[in-house]
C-alpha cells in the first residue's frame, strides 16, 4: 500500500503564515514528481505548486512569490510554506503525488485526503 498524509492546515489571519506537509508511506520505489493543488466549491482544483519529474518548480500563478514548496527526500515528504495568506487562499489543500510502487512495480498518481486552510480578514 501506499498512502499520502497530509498535516498543517487551520484558521489564520490574513497576512499570516502555515506550513503544510504531506507524507508518502508505503512500499515506494521512487516519487517522480510532487505538488500541492487547492480547490474551492464551484471551481475546478488548480496548480498551487509543484516538482516536476525533471526537478524543476512550476508556481501558479496567484501564489507565485508567496508560496515555496520543498522536499525532504529521505522523509518522503514534500511541504507548501505558505506567507501573507489572503482570504482568497481559503480552499481545501492536496497534496499529490506521482509514484512508483514495488508491488508490480506500477506508477500512478496519489492524493492526500485534502487539508482545510481558511484565511480570515
Amino acid at each position: 500500500q501506499v498512502q499520502l498524509m497530509e498535516s498543517g492546515g487551520g484558521l489564520v489571519q490574513a497576512g499570516g503564515s502555515l506550513r503544510l506537509s504531506c507524507a508518502a508511506s508505503g512500499s515506494i520505489f521512487s516519487i517522480n514528481a510532487m505538488g500541492w493543488y487547492r480547490q474551492v466549491p464551484g471551481k475546478q482544483r488548480e496548480l498551487c505548486a509543484a516538482f516536476t519529474s525533471g526537478g524543476n518548480t512550476n508556481y501558479g500563478d496567484s501564489v507565485k512569490g508567496r508560496f515555496t514548496i520543498s522536499r525532504d527526500n529521505a522523509k518522503n515528504t514534500v511541504y507548501l510554506q505558505m506567507n501573507s495568506l489572503k482570504p482568497e487562499d481559503t480552499a481545501v489543500y492536496y497534496c499529490n503525488e506521482h509514484i512508483t510502487s514495488y508491488a508490480g512495480m506500477r506508477t500512478r498518481d496519489y492524493w492526500g485526503q485534502g487539508t482545510q486552510v481558511t484565511v480570515s480578514s
